[in-house]
Formats: C-alpha cells, structure tokens, sequence
C-alpha cells in the first residue's frame, strides 16, 4: 500500500508535471511577466502582489479547475515499485483477456483491407480534397457505397468475450465459483450493494429536489426549479468545476446545461482550440482512412435511422472524422487497459521505427460508436466546442463502456453490478428469466454499452448523464438497468422466451429516469 503522505507528494508532482506542458502554463506565464512592469508590484512583495493578481483576475480560478480536472481523470498514483502496466490494470487476467480481444478487432479489420483491397490510409487526390471540403457541412448528403464495409464487431460480439472471462486463481468447476453468482458474468470484482449505492448517490434520495422529477410532495416542482436555475447562475458566474460538479447531481436546468458540462470538462474553447480543431479538420481533408467508411457506415446505421438525432448527421461526421485524426487522444491509453494499435509501413512489419498508431487516435470505431456524440448535439452548436466536450467525454467516461478492465466504471463491473443487483432484489425475476433462456445481461448489455444513448428520450437521457458527470462515475447506468427490469418485472414475469423478453423491453423511449433510480434505490427494501 501507498502511504497517504507519499501518494499525495505523488499526485502533486504528477499534476505540476502535466499542467507544466499545458497552454495555461504558457498563459499564466505572460500574464505573471506583464504584471511584473505595473507599478502596485513591488520587488520586496513580488510574490505575495502576483498571487493577488492572479486571484483578482480570475486567473487562480483557472488553475483551480485544471488541477480539479486533472485529479478527475487521472487515477491515483500506484506504488512507485509497481510495473507500469498496473496503472493500466492492475489484474494480469483482464490485460491478458483485453490483448486477445484487441489482436480479434485487428483481425476483422485486417481482414477487410485485405477483402476489399483497400488501403488502411491514402492521400485524398487534389480534387477529391476539394470536393470534401466544399461539402463538408453537408456530408450527409454524401451517398458512397458502402455495401462492403461491415461493423468490427457489435456489443453482442463484446458481450460473448465478457462471459467467456475467468480469474486463473478461481476453480472452474461445476458449482458457481463465486457468491452463488447466476449471471453471465464470472469474475469476482466487488460491486456495490444497494446500501452503498444509497449513500454514494444519496443526493438522489427521496426527500431532496430533482430535476426531472414532475410531483414533489414537499415542494411545489416550479418553486424547485426557479431556485435550482438561480443556484446554477451563481455557479456558473463563479466558475468554479467543482461546485458545477456537485451541483449537476441534482439535474441541469436545460438553458444552463451546455455551459455547465463546459465548465466540469474544464472546456473553454479558446482561439488554439479552435485552431486545433481546424488542424484536425484539414488532416481529414488531405487523408482517406479505412475507418473513415467505418464511420459513415456506422452513422448510417444508427443516428441516421433514429427520429432524435438523423438531422444531425453532419455534426456526427465531422466530429467523429476529426477524433480519428486526433493523436491527443492517445493520452487516455496511459491509464486505460487497451492499447492503441499500430500499422507498419509496408514491407516492415515488426519494425518499431516504422510503426505508427492506427487510425492515429488509436480508437477503431465499432457498430453504435457515433451514438456517444449524438446526444451532445443537441446542446453545442459549435464544430469545434462540440468536438472538445465529446473528445472529453470519451477519455473520461466512454471508453471503459469498450475496453476490458477491473474499474468500477469499466463495462465488466458495470455488467456485475447490475445483474447483482437484479439477483439480490428480485430473485424471482431472475431466476424466471434465466430459466427461460433471457438472461437479462442479454438485453441490457447494448444499453449500458452505448450509455443508453439511442434508448432513452434525449431529455431523459441528459438527465441520466447530468448525474454521470455530477459523480464522475458510470456505476448509474448499471443501477439504471436493473431499474427498467423492476418497473417492467410483472410483464416479464409472463414471457417464456428470450424473443418476448426483448419485445417488453423494445421501447425505453417514454421512460422517466429520475423516478425509476429514486424509487429502486431508496424504496427497495434491503
């Protein structure tokens, strides 16, 4: 174990560390040195007056939230004797399960190039550039064939390997190796039990105001809401992460959303952002990837179809082209348990100098990838803001609902918590359901995987990720889940195939979140 004296001197020079590379750093550099020439700044008082400055003007407030943003998605420091691969993850099973899957997505896509004869990446030719560039608000009228091109895999294809997983260190016998447990899942990570979730979210209880909740014993909804929206503004003007953090567990009034999840992400769009964004951008004009159909097929596939989101295929294309492009993404892979893959130049396979990460952001896309964006579309308008908050998202949350881990928030626990939850509160159901051939990690692996973007109404839905970034945690869409079984558990007490199950669960679209986690997490007898 670490002691809490080393790991904070750890974490401290990790963050001075990265924030030193940073164009804050820069800023608050220029800012120090301009002040240096006014006269209130005296050499004898130097650095007490430029602390007092940068309080002043807002300057210290910035920092607050960059150091608040870095302790948010880096993890905490591990022992210093401890390999690097335990930053990753730290049980060799999951690294070893989580590399296999990861040769298994290379080989379907390895595959395709070599079916199709197509080239992984190619310069665009001059008009083509051209052709992209003055179409490029209007993509979705672009119609290429893409008949050929399939999917690298679908969540079902992810949930197969997640059942096959098993800890060496466990017997393999007949009997359950853990807790009785009668799910898919057979790894013994600890999930939360309802107590726990109780006062992990206990902002949710039943006696405190919500958004998203219409009838209030105690308080009239319209008086809650007037008083949550002033409280959101005098957040907002302080700019502050963390208090917009803390205040987003209790829902985001629509017109202050956008720039309440800014604010948490620590997202300022500032003029090099949005010069990246054009860099990014241009990269996509002058290179045709490989996954770049991948993309446009998985839009096609997904947002196109769906009535929330089919206007905004545009966005979708342009946000999701550019993430390919965007080698900062590959930051995430020091503290997620996947590895970026990499091509080599041909004719030098296996030659690390002529390796180069593939596609460059490291992240193949899969069936239902284009549906993390979709959502936030509806709130940035902006290219190159929408691009940020996404991009964010992604490295703080989406990618464990993909990738093979022993995280909390990783999709595996997610999976166990949710089919504990479901085992330990209403047996019947699920005993019923898995003597029928339905077991309900079947059905509700897809909604969890995509953060149930695409199921819910998109009020409902950002309703449900106010509270994911509000405790920087993904464990609700496991709670989430089992809360649709129990609201849905009389129907499904009557169905006797795997088919009927998933027809009374077909539609989640006139689902109220607020009511259903308040009412399993705080009415469930325990």
């Amino acid at each position: 174990m670490l002691d809490p004296e080393r790991g904070l001197s750890l974490t401290i020079a990790r963050v001075v560390q990265r924030l030193q590379g940073s164009s804050l750093h820069s800023q608050l550099e220029r800012q120090a040195r301009v002040n240096l020439h006014k006269p209130e700044i005296k050499l004898e008082s130097l650095k007490e007056d430029i602390k007092d400055f940068l309080k002043t003007s807002g300057w210290e407030k910035k920092l607050q939230n960059a150091v608040y943003s870095e302790l948010n998605v880096f993890p905490s420091p591990c022992h210093p004797a401890a390999p690097p691969e335990h930053i990753k993850e730290p049980l060799a099973y999951m690294r070893k399960a989580q590399g296999s899957w990861e040769k298994r997505i290379l080989k379907s896509l390895n595959s395709m190039c070599t079916e199709l004869n197509i080239p992984l990446a190619q310069k665009r030719p001059a008009n083509e550039q051209k052709e992209l560039l003055n179409k490029w608000n209007e993509m979705g009228t672009d119609e290429p064939d893409l008949s050929l091109f399939r999917p690298v895999y679908a969540p079902k294809d992810f949930l197969e390997v997640l059942m096959n997983l098993r800890n060496p260190n466990y017997e393999n016998g007949e009997q359950p190796s853990f807790r009785n447990h009668l799910g898919l899942i057979q790894v013994p990570l600890k999930v939360k039990d309802i107590p726990e979730l109780k006062e992990d979210f206990s902002e949710l209880g039943l006696n405190i105001g919500q958004l998203g909740i219409d009838d209030s014993a105690q308080v009239p909804p319209e008086f809650f809401e007037n008083e949550h929206v002033r409280v959101g503004q005098k957040v907002l003007a302080e700019q502050d992460s963390a208090a917009a953090q803390q205040y987003v567990r209790q829902g985001c009034p629509t017109a202050l959303r956008a720039d309440l999840w800014a604010l948490i992400l620590n997202i300022s769009n500032q003029p090099e952002d949005i010069l990246y964004y054009e860099q990014l951008k241009s990269n996509v004009i002058q290179h045709n990837l490989l996954v770049d159909s991948l993309i446009y097929k998985d839009v096609k596939l997904t947002a196109s179809n769906d009535d929330y989101y089919f206007v905004f295929e545009d966005y979708l294309y342009q946000v999701l082209l550019c993430f390919s492009r965007d080698t900062s993404v590959l930051e995430h892979f020091t503290y997620s348990s996947a590895t970026p893959p990499k091509s080599y130049i041909q004719g030098k396979l296996g030659m690390e100098e002529y390796a180069v990460f593939y596609p460059p952001n490291g992240v193949i896309p899969f069936h239902g990838f284009s549906m993390y964006v979709a959502p936030l579309c509806f709130l940035y308008h902006e290219p190159s803001k929408l691009y940020q908050i996404f991009r964010e998202m992604y490295v703080r949350f989406f990618f464990r609902l993909h990738s093979i881990s022993s995280h909390p928030s990783g999709i595996v626990s997610l999976c166990l918590l949710f089919e504990t939850l479901l085992q330990t509160h209403l047996p019947q159901l699920f005993y019923h359901l898995r003597e029928i051939g339905a077991q309900p990690l079947r059905i509700s692996f897809k909604w969890m995987v995509r953060a149930f973007s695409g199921y819910l109404a998109t009020d409902q839905l950002l309703l449900l990720w106010d509270r994911i970034l509000g405790y920087n945690s993904l464990e609700i869409l496991a709670v989430l889940a089992a809360a649709v079984f129990a609201f849905r558990a009389v129907n499904l007490m009557e169905v006797t195939s795997l088919a009927a199950a998933e027809a009374v669960l077909a539609d989640l679209s006139t689902l109220k979140v607020m009511p259903l986690l308040q009412i399993f997490l705080f009415a469930t007898v325990t």
